[in-house]
């Protein structure tokens, strides 16, 4: 059965072009187009797409503010177009707070210039979330959406808008408690959390459970593109008790630290606590990639790591895991019932490479636990 798509954007030229990309795949049927917000919220209820695209910036109502009322009234997963720019990065992470599956650049020269490529990622993309692990089904009888007239602007602040944004997101059935045992406490040198599709939600609710005080030093990679990252760390840093800052080469591991990798670019961490940045290399998939952090933590320091593999597409971060096994390191995988998309974590459930498998809301509570 062919996937169906509500494509919503107030540009005529980019819903005809997604449109004819989408309407090419003969698995993915274009059910209607949308000019703005408002119009997205009654196409979605008549149409009852699986999946939609969503441009933010539109006339009448903007796109989160759509994705606000559409997760309210028919939750639906959203497919978010963004600019690459820093406050594109802040209108994209407060979308996803909203409610939004996934999210890709918005990139007219590339429509034109690379049409295969575009088409690739776009169709993959729309398969992928419309297999998401949302519970959609949950929201029996969803809260009335809020007026739009008391929505924020996200544009005005991004923080603002973000904690406007999260109160209004629909909440979604709370996952099963995983079966794991609670950790045992170990004097870890390094916390390291690697995640992909649905970890800017994921790592936000982790790193809000973390004490100021949290004793050991952190790493996060998260797959997202370079102008996206500083904004990520950002909004983490505003919202945690511990800080949180997108790593730069030279800085050093300290307790209550978190690092985030910087998009386009590689991380590792050597033995002495100092942080290394690389060139994102071309040859690998993911930049930054998992496995290469994982795997410089398993050479630095041994069977002194905690790594947590959260949701995402693919299986990045199992051969870095599979290295910090052999060198007598701890793994977490979060549940399938509390992914987005559990591909990353289903990976090192299936290689037998995780210690224990939490729920997400379990996680960052046993990182409290674990580490002394």
């Amino acid at each position: 059965m062919a996937v169906k798509v509500l494509v919503v954007d107030d540009s005529g030229f980019f819903r005809r072009r997604v449109s004819e990309i989408l309407s090419a795949d003969p698995t993915i049927q274009v059910v209607g187009t949308a000019t703005n917000g408002k119009e997205a919220i009654d196409q979605a209820l008549s149409l009852k797409p699986d999946v939609i695209t969503m441009d933010y910036e539109m006339p009448m109502m903007d796109g989160i503010t759509a994705v606000r009322h559409i997760m309210q009234r028919c939750p639906t997963p959203v497919l978010m177009f963004s600019s690459l720019t820093h406050e594109g990065a802040r209108v994209t992470l407060d979308a996803l707070d909203a409610g939004a599956v996934d999210y890709l650049p918005k990139n007219f020269e590339d429509i034109s210039r690379n049409p295969e490529k575009v088409k690739q990622m776009l169709c993959e993309k729309v398969h992928t979330i419309s297999r998401s692990n949302r519970r959609f089904s949950s929201h029996a009888s969803p809260a009335p959406a809020p007026q739009p007239s008391a929505v924020a602007q996200p544009h005005v602040s991004s923080l603002g808008a973000s904690a406007t944004v999260r109160s209004a997101a629909p909440v979604r059935a709370a996952a099963p408690v995983a079966s794991s045992p609670a950790p045992k406490r170990k004097p870890y040198k390094l916390v390291a959390i690697g995640t992909s599709t649905g970890g800017p939600v994921a790592l936000q609710r982790v790193l809000t459970q973390l004490p100021a005080n949290f004793p050991a030093p952190i790493v996060l990679i998260q797959h997202m593109p370079a102008a996206f990252t500083k904004a990520f760390a950002e909004r983490l840093d505003k919202l945690c008790k511990i800080s949180v800052k997108e790593a730069e080469d030279g800085d050093m591991l300290r307790p209550g630290l978190a690092l985030l990798a910087p998009g386009g670019k590689q991380m590792m961490v050597d033995g002495r606590g100092a942080v290394k940045i690389l060139p994102g290399d071309e040859r690998l998939n993911y930049k930054p990639c998992v496995d290469i952090t994982f795997g410089s933590a398993a050479k630095s320091y041994g069977d002194k790591v905690l790594s947590v593999v959260l949701t995402g597409m693919g299986a990045d971060g199992r051969e870095g895991a599979r290295l910090l096994k052999q060198g007598g390191s701890t793994v977490w995988a979060q549940d399938e019932a509390s992914c987005v998309i559990y591909g990353m974590p289903m990976a090192i459930v299936k290689a037998n490479l995780a210690d224990a498998v939490y729920s997400l809301d379990e996680i960052g509570k046993h990182l409290v636990e674990a580490c002394v």
